[in-house]
């Protein structure tokens, strides 16, 4: 469990605020029971490291407030609008018993185990955190689902999640879907027709133009008897058949 020192402040001005964050502090609050809220102020460099860890606002740490130690849970943490930097924390008291709402982050191991991502196949998460009613003393780390031996076509449910008998979804009524093994997308670029089919269509195109217009030209075409005589021997024959017919 991480921890982080702990002042109490007594600031009651805006100015006393700034004075804080301008020293390296960062103001805070802890609510929560019947306990009254808590003024305190924190190192910055050392909050700012354990908001660079994984799951900052889902993992309980041990706040040491001037000589005592209470742990406490994350709920919301104000940044600057332009910088960045963190300005202000809120942290909840961690009660035995009482139950919070909180978001657990899933985790996913044993991803060289599964068969069917070696097959290609593409693990599509769904929810990546999942939201919890849960007693404070009871909060998860995070939710594990193991893919050794998964394979392409099957799916993850937060019914396949092994949870305590007091942790349970905010979501009721139904056995909703966290992560699926899909099987792969392939895209299949069509085949280029080679050269050689290209040219040879052209040639089929050519041939086929020429043989209509050899059937449409009357000159090559059906002929009738002396369509193929030249003029002087048409001439010739036309006046022999006038001088038979005398």
């Amino acid at each position: 469990m991480n921890s982080l020192e702990a002042n109490v402040r007594n600031n009651s001005t805006k100015g006393q605020l700034n004075a804080i964050r301008n020293s390296g502090n960062v103001p805070a609050i802890i609510y929560g029971g019947k306990d009254q809220n808590q003024k305190i102020s924190i190192s910055k460099k050392m909050l700012k490291n354990l908001i660079d860890k994984e799951n900052f606002l889902s993992n309980i740490i041990t706040l040491n407030v001037d000589g005592k130690s209470q742990n406490v849970l994350p709920r919301e943490v104000i940044y600057h609008i332009l910088s960045d930097e963190p300005i202000h924390v809120d942290f909840l008291r961690i009660l035995p018993g009482v139950k919070i709402k909180i978001e657990v982050p899933v985790n996913f191991i044993n991803h060289e185990k599964s068969p069917g991502l070696k097959r290609g196949g593409v693990l599509n998460i769904v929810r990546r955190k999942v939201e919890l009613n849960c007693p404070s003393e009871k909060i998860p780390k995070n939710l594990t689902i193991d893919l050794e031996g998964v394979d392409i076509g099957e799916s993850f449910k937060i019914s396949s999640i092994k949870l305590d008998a007091e942790v349970t979804p905010t979501i009721q009524g139904r056995d909703f879907v966290i992560a699926t093994l899909a099987a792969p997308t392939v895209i299949k670029e069509p085949e280029k027709p080679a050269e050689t089919e290209a040219v040879e269509g052209e040639d089929g195109v050519e041939v086929a133009a020429e043989g209509d217009k050899t059937a449409a030209d009357p000159a090559k075409g059906d002929k009738k008897d002396g369509d193929d005589k030249k003029p002087d021997e048409k001439k010739a024959v036309e006046k022999k058949s006038q001088e038979e017919k005398k």
